[in-house]
C-alpha cells in the first residue's frame, strides 16, 4: 500500500523582490506569515503499519527553520531573489538529501496565494 503523507510548518520571515519592475510594492522590504507543506510519497512498512514517522519529518525541517524563521530571506544564500517559485525550490534543494520521498512543496505567502514544486 502507498500513501502520502502531508506535514504543514508555518515560519515568519520579511523579504523584498529585487528584479521586479521599479515601483513595484515588492520591491520595498516586507513580511509575510509563511505556510509550507511538506508531501512524501511511499509505501507502508507492513510491520509498522506505517510509512515514515512524522518526528522524522519534523527533524528534517528544524534546521531549515531556523535559518528562515524570524530572518530575511535576501541573506541567505540561494535567496537573493527570493520569490515564492524560488523559496519553494531552495526548500526541496535542502529537504530532498535528508527526505527522499519528498514529492512536494507547496508553499503560501499569503492565504490566497501559493507556489507547488514538484522537483525537476
Amino acid at each position: 500500500m502507498n500513501v502520502r503523507l502531508v506535514h504543514e510548518f508555518k515560519f515568519e520571515s520579511a523579504h523584498f523582490l529585487p528584479k521586479v519592475p521599479p515601483g513595484h510594492k515588492c520591491q520595498r522590504t516586507h513580511g509575510h506569515s509563511f505556510r509550507v507543506e511538506l508531501s512524501l510519497d511511499g509505501p507502508v512498512n507492513p510491520d509498522t503499519g506505517w510509512f515514515i514517522d512524522f518526528g522524522d519529518i519534523y527533524d528534517a525541517w528544524a534546521p531549515l527553520h531556523k535559518q528562515l524563521d524570524h530572518n530575511l530571506l535576501n541573506d541567505l544564500a540561494g535567496l537573493e531573489n527570493p520569490t515564492s517559485e524560488n523559496l519553494s525550490k531552495w526548500i526541496w534543494d535542502h529537504l530532498k538529501p535528508t527526505l527522499p520521498s519528498l514529492s512536494r512543496v507547496t508553499l503560501w505567502e499569503t492565504s490566497d496565494a501559493r507556489c507547488e514544486y514538484e522537483g525537476g
